[in-house]
This record gives C-alpha cells, structure tokens and sequence, in this order.
C-alpha cells in the first residue's frame, strides 16, 4: 500500500501529465496505491485573484477565461481526437465555479474562500483521474470532502482523525483492491457538507491523513528537486541532498518554513511509522531522500527564508516589567485573529513577536491593543532561520544584512532584516 503526491509543478502542463502517468504505471505495478494531488501549476495563486475580485464586486471575468483556458489547453493536447468525458465534467466543474463566484456576499470571508479555492484541486484530480484511465490504468475519482472531516475552522480545518479514519477504513481498502485512486490533496468537508481547506500547501498533509488511516507502506513526495535539501536551491547556491534524516529533524525543518514538507505532514506518519520518501519526478530513478525513525550525526547546515515577514513590538505604557498577565492577554487575542508566531523575544518592557504579514489581521491587533500597549511594527523583511548552524554559516549569511532582531538556541540561529 502506498500514498503518492503530485504538487501543482509535476501537473503543470500536458508534459507533466504525461510524466506522471509514466511514474504510476512504472512504481505501481504491484499492491495498493493512492494517488493525492495538487491543483495544476499557479491555479490556486490565480483562483485567490479571482476570489477576492469577486469579493470586491470588481471584474474577473479575463482571469477566468484565462484558467479555463489554461485547463482546457491540457484537455486539447492529452485528448487530441478522441472527444473524453473529462471534457464534459471540466465544464461541469467551471460552471459550479462561476455559480458560486456568483453568489459570494459580505462576510463569511473564510468560508467562502474555501469553496472557492477548493475548486484546482477538483479540476486537476478530475483531469488526472480520466488521463490514468485513458492510459489503461484502472484509476478511479474519489471525493476526499467525503472521506476527510474537519470542523469549520475555515482555511485551516482540524481534522477530526477517529471519524476520517473511520470514513477511510469503511470504504477505501476494498476500493484500492482493484482500482488506483485519485484525491484531491488541500481540501476536507464538514459534517454538514461543506468544504474546507486544510492550509495553504496542505496537500502533503492530505497525503499523510490517507497513509495514517490506511496504514501505508510508505508515502512518497514527488517535487522538482533530486530530495529533501538544506535549502531552496532557487534561493541559496550550493545545496545539498540529505540521502536519509529522521521525522523530528524533518518536522523542525519543517515548522521554521522549508517549502518542501508541509509542517503537520510528519507526525500522523511518525505515528504509525510509515516512511516517506521525497523524490524526484524529473529523475524517477533517483534515490531522494528517506524520512523515518533514523539516528545520525551532525548534519550539514539547513538555510531557510521566509519572505514579506513583520516585526511587532509590545511595550507597557506604565514602564512596569512585562508579565506574564501581559503575555496572556497578547496571545489570547493573536489566537483569535489566527496570527502565527515565527519568532518572539522579550526584554523588561516590551514582546517582539515576527509573523506572517496579513494587513487586515495587523490592523484589528493594533485596534484590539492599543489601549494596553504601546504598538510599533516593520513589515516587508524577512526571516531566516540556520538549523544545525555553525560559526562559518552565520556569518555568511548575515554578512552586510540590516539585522532587526536575532536568536539563538543550541541548534538553531534566527534573524529578522529588512528585505
């Protein structure tokens, strides 16, 4: 039994399609395999842009056109003469979006973004599904929304594991006896029918939930990179591949923002011991890299940067010492406006915290606070975070860098500067 994930670059175009249908006929001609993947290219980039246009009641029918014609240009070339119900069920699919374009109204901004978005996982599992199937591979659609469940925290659902895997126990493994199936990574459903997202790049989250429930043999990720590396190779020169690392190492590396795992993916896995593996869909014979319950030495240095950061600063007004009273009511109101800290660091009179910057959510903290503290706060910067650092690393990274902040732990080194 295995779990494989396709990301929107290994479905990108016709090409891509065609590569991952040689991945699956070549590594699964034997047991059980699930296939999760990701909307295609930059659909859920251009779907945010349509969304919040059509929040704003402004004009967005050029980029529809524009994704519809994008996905249909990959129908034409992988189906050139044969007239597929793909073609059919795409439509269908455009269709329900526009509906639901249609009827967005004020409010609700997080739940609707979820029906909104929801809808490039549903187009490419709908594409990859009747291609496999083309290729005479016995691929089937599922509906994850049917099968994952989550509460209605919209845009970050926390699943609810006892009923998903109860879902997925109930109907899966007598479906993967004669059928490989096809999901949508990113997306979950309510209880009441609702879609849900799981977070932004949540699809190899999605991945883990179906490994977890199925108890796979193991999961692999196919990226556009030779593995797991120390750093983004689009952004630091000179990477290197780690061959093997262990889950807590992987999870760390994960939660300080390296794009290549999605931070909740290893535990559900850890849990059951399931190894994952990261490999190439550029060089499917690769080795990659294995994740699992491994113990090694020192690794060489992991370089990891978080761009359009923001620097806010807490100071009492009355000059006395920040407490932990202070701190409380300070998290309380960052947990209801769903504000993730990256870093935070605290002196006698002030809590700095860096974040994600989202001007909206800054904008009520400051309203919600003012009258307790005193509120200052940089945006545009970035945060790099060193794990395994050593002397050598840091100061070639902080080199002619205008630092705001830093911290230091035993493993890991953290800067915020201006981008």
């Amino acid at each position: 039994m295995q779990v494989f994930k396709f990301g929107g670059a290994s479905v990108k175009d016709a090409a891509a399609f065609r590569n991952v249908s040689f991945i699956v006929q070549k590594h699964s001609v034997s047991g059980q395999l699930l296939i999760v993947v990701s909307a295609i290219g930059k659909t859920t980039n251009a779907l945010e842009s349509i969304f919040s246009k059509a929040q704003e009641k402004l004009n967005y029918s050029s980029e529809f056109s524009a994704l519809k014609t994008y996905h249909f240009s990959v129908v034409q070339e992988l189906f050139p003469e044969v007239k597929s119900p793909v073609f059919e069920a795409l439509e269908q699919l455009f269709a329900k979006l526009e509906e639901n374009l249609q009827a967005l109204v004020p409010g609700k901004t997080d739940q609707q973004y979820d029906q909104i978005i929801s809808f490039g996982e549903l187009l490419a599992s709908t594409l990859l599904a009747h291609y496999l199937k083309a290729e005479n591979l016995p691929a089937i659609w599922l509906d994850c929304r049917k099968y994952i469940r989550t509460d209605e925290n919209w845009r970050e659902g926390k699943v609810d594991w006892s009923i998903t895997e109860d879902l997925i126990q109930r109907d899966l493994p007598a479906i993967l006896q004669n059928n490989i199936v096809v999901t949508q990574g990113f997306i979950g459903g309510t209880s009441g029918g609702k879609t849900t997202t799981l977070g932004r790049e949540g699809s190899d989250y999605s991945a883990a939930i179906f490994a977890y429930c199925l108890r796979a043999d193991k999961m692999i990720i196919w990226k556009d990179v030779a593995g797991l590396l120390n750093a983004d190779p689009k952004i630091f020169p000179n990477t290197v591949r780690y061959p093997e690392i262990s889950y807590q190492e992987t999870i760390e590396m994960a939660y300080y923002g390296a794009s290549v795992i999605h931070p909740k993916t290893i535990k559900p896995l850890a849990d059951r011991q399931i190894p994952l593996l990261v490999k190439s869909f550029v060089d499917p014979e690769s080795e990659g890299t294995k994740i699992g319950n491994f113990e090694h030495g020192k690794l060489a240095p992991a370089f990891i940067l978080k761009q359009n950061q923001c620097l806010i600063s807490f100071g009492v007004k009355d000059f006395s010492f920040i407490s932990e009273q202070n701190l409380s009511t300070i998290f309380q109101v960052l947990s209801e406006l769903r504000i993730k800290i990256n870093l935070m660091q605290n002196s006698a009179i002030s809590f700095s915290i860096c974040t994600d910057y989202n001007g909206a959510r800054l904008k009520k903290l400051i309203e919600t606070l003012r009258d307790q503290f005193n509120i200052q706060y940089n945006i545009s910067l970035q945060l790099y975070t060193i794990k395994n650092y050593d002397s050598e690393s840091i100061k070639n990274l902080t080199a002619s860098k205008e630092i705001l902040l830093e911290q230091r732990t035993r493993n890991t080194f953290q800067f915020v500067c201006r981008g």
